[in-house]
Order: C-alpha cells, then sequence, then structure tokens
C-alpha cells in the first residue's frame, strides 16, 4: 500500500469511523500544523500566542537544511541548586535504569507530524536500527531498546462534536502498530495530547492497548487545554495531580495484568506545562521519565534539558530531537555525554 493510499485509509478512519471518543468531524478538520520560523526557549507564565514558542508537533522530516537562526536562550534565574539523583532505582524489574530506549516518533501515514509517518513500519524499522547502532558506539554500557511513540489522540483547532478539540488515531491503526512492534520485539508509546478530556478519559479508553505488556503511556501537555484555550495557540499544561494520576492508574494495570512495569513519558519544553512540578515523585511500580521537548540550535536544547531534567531532577531523563528543525542536529555523542545523561531518547 502506498503512503497516499495509507493516509487516505486513515483519514476516512476519522471521517467515517467510531473512534474511542465522541469526537468526530464530517468537515475533516485539519490536524494542529502551525510551527514559528526559528525555536526559541522560554521560560514565562503561561499566555496566549499567535503559535506555540516551541513547536513539537507537526514537522516535516527532511534531510536537513532550513534557516539555523536561532533566538538567543532564555534561561529562567531559579536559583536551584540540582537535586541529587537517586543512587537506586525505586522500580526493580523495569527499562530503566540498565537499558537506554531509542524511539521514532509520529502519527501514521502524515509525514507533516513526525518521521514515524513517513515510512511504513517496516522500513522505519531499519532506519532506527541504523540509528541504533550510533548510540550504541557512542555508550556501549547501556543496550538499547527501539521503540515506535505513536500519536493517539490528535489536537485539533475545532472543537470536534464531543468538544474535546481531537481525534482518536483509528483502533486498526492501534492494533496494526501494537501487532508489529510486538512481534519485532519493540517497545510502543502511545501518546495523549488531551485537549478538553479529562486524563482518565484519555488513558481508560487506551486500556485494551496499555494492557499489552510492550505497550506504555505518554502525556503531551502542550495540548492540554484550559477554558478558553485552542491548540495550536496556546501551550497546555497538567498538574502534578494528573501525573500522579497516571502513575497510579498504570502501577494497578500492572498489577491486574501481570505485566513488567510501565513506563510514563511526560513531555516538557516550557516551565509551565507541569504545574507543582516540585511535587511530583516517583512511584513504585512505574518508571516515569521527563522528555525535554522542543526544536531548535544545540545551545537552546542544551538550556531546555538542564531546566527540564537537572534543576527539577525526578526519576529518570528524556530528551527528543528533530530531524528536519534541529539544525545542527546535535550527535549521539553529544546527547549520551548530557548531563545527566538521558535513558530516552525520541527522534521526531
Amino acid at each position: 500500500m502506498t503512503l497516499i493510499a495509507l493516509f487516505c485509509l486513515i483519514m476516512s478512519s476519522f471521517w467515517f469511523g467510531g473512534p474511542r471518543g465522541e469526537a468526530q468531524s464530517k468537515t475533516g478538520a485539519q490536524l494542529v500544523a502551525q510551527v514559528p520560523k526559528t525555536a526559541r526557549v522560554q521560560y514565562d507564565t503561561l499566555q496566549p500566542t499567535a503559535a506555540a514558542d516551541i513547536s513539537t508537533e507537526s514537522l516535516t522530516v527532511n534531510d536537513g537544511g532550513g534557516d539555523s537562526a536561532a533566538a538567543p536562550v532564555v534561561v529562567p534565574e531559579l536559583n536551584l541548586e540540582p537535586q541529587e539523583a537517586e543512587e537506586q532505582p525505586l522500580t526493580a524489574g523495569g527499562i530503566f535504569p540498565n537499558n537506554r530506549v531509542l524511539a521514532y516518533y509520529g502519527f501514521p501515514g502524515n509525514a507533516d507530524m513526525g518521521i514515524l509517518g513517513e515510512y511504513d513500519p517496516a522500513r522505519l524499522l531499519e532506519l532506527l536500527r541504523e540509528q541504533a547502532r550510533a548510540y550504541e558506539e557512542a555508550d556501549p554500557e547501556h543496550p538499547v531498546i527501539l521503540a515506535f511513540e505513536v500519536i493517539a489522540s490528535v489536537a485539533q483547532e475545532e472543537p470536534q462534536a464531543d468538544g474535546s478539540y481531537l481525534l482518536d488515531t483509528p483502533s486498526e491503526v492501534l492494533d496494526e502498530y501494537a501487532e508489529f512492534t510486538r512481534d519485532n520485539g519493540l517497545l510502543l508509546i502511545l501518546d495523549v495530547q488531551i485537549g478538553y478530556r479529562t486524563l482518565a478519559n484519555e488513558i481508560i479508553g487506551l486500556k485494551p492497548w496499555l494492557s499489552q505488556n510492550h505497550v506504555h503511556l505518554a502525556l503531551d501537555p502542550e495540548f492540554a487545554m484550559q477554558d478558553g484555550q485552542i491548540p495550536g495557540t496556546h501551550i497546555g499544561q497538567v498538574d502534578e495531580q494528573d501525573i500522579t494520576y497516571a502513575q497510579k492508574w498504570l502501577v494497578d494495570l500492572s498489577a491486574e495484568v501481570g505485566g513488567l512495569p510501565k513506563m510514563l513519558i511526560v513531555h516538557q519544553f516550557q516551565q509551565a506545562m507541569i504545574t507543582n512540578k516540585d511535587l511530583v515523585k516517583p512511584m513504585v511500580g512505574v518508571q516515569l521519565v521527563i522528555d525535554a521537548d522542543g526544536w531548535g540550535v544545540p545551545e537552546n536544547k542544551r538550556a531546555t534539558y538542564d531546566f527540564v531534567n537537572r534543576v527539577t531532577h525526578i526519576e529518570y531523563h528524556g530528551i527528543k530531537l528533530f530531524y528536519g528543525q534541529d539544525v545542527p542536529l546535535m550527535e549521539p555523542t553529544e546527547i549520551v555525554n548530557l548531563d545527566p545523561s538521558p535513558l530516552l531518547v525520541i527522534y521526531q
């Protein structure tokens, strides 16, 4: 099946099928696709903007090029000392800390939303294995586990039938990627964009997939909207209580199905995206990763990573890289030498 045919199939499933949520659009609302020309790191109070300060979605993957200029790094003066990392993991038998997870991110069939949408799963796996070799050479002490991160609910600029500003990825597509990753020894990470739904609504709807041993969860606060906000125009947020709820839900799920500990990823590139972050704590039975999101030049990305994962250390650390927008793209040796070294690396 060609990419065009796959895309048509996916979109027809959106329009005519019955997704998990109530969000359906008979007019075919466009996937959010707004990006600024340059990225900038900015830690301010949440304010409406014409577009996200650092956009993390709807990015075309290409072979390079583009404008490498970027605005100056703006780092908050928090006067905080980095917290000391735990020497021993709280959750035994999990993926971390003995491994590094390397993931390709996106929406199936849509190249504008990440590399995962540019290729069919088989070709994507070939490319991911090639990328993994560079990380194994850069850090032989951490075996690389491969993963696909699939957007399971896609933010929209219109309310949709249930007012959620979301469209669900069709169940058939999630089944396809769950089966492919399981059969090929990969992890599957399901990314929820939340919109105006509750977090409970989002993750409970994904229970048939999250119950599978190799499937894990990611939260995308960028699109978790408050009253009056619109995805792609405002930058959203989740609270410590949301993260704690997700942790406990995953712990209970693992106990129910008898599976291995789950991984919970929370994306962040602005301070306001996680409120009461100082109250977020590790929880036995689930492994929490805060992922430094956003694209830009290496100086900007290091500043974002330092704020997200060093000043406010919680448990495990991640970073997202963008093949088309990070100019120049940081090398695997640079990534593994970050302090602390990220055990989750995502390419979009």
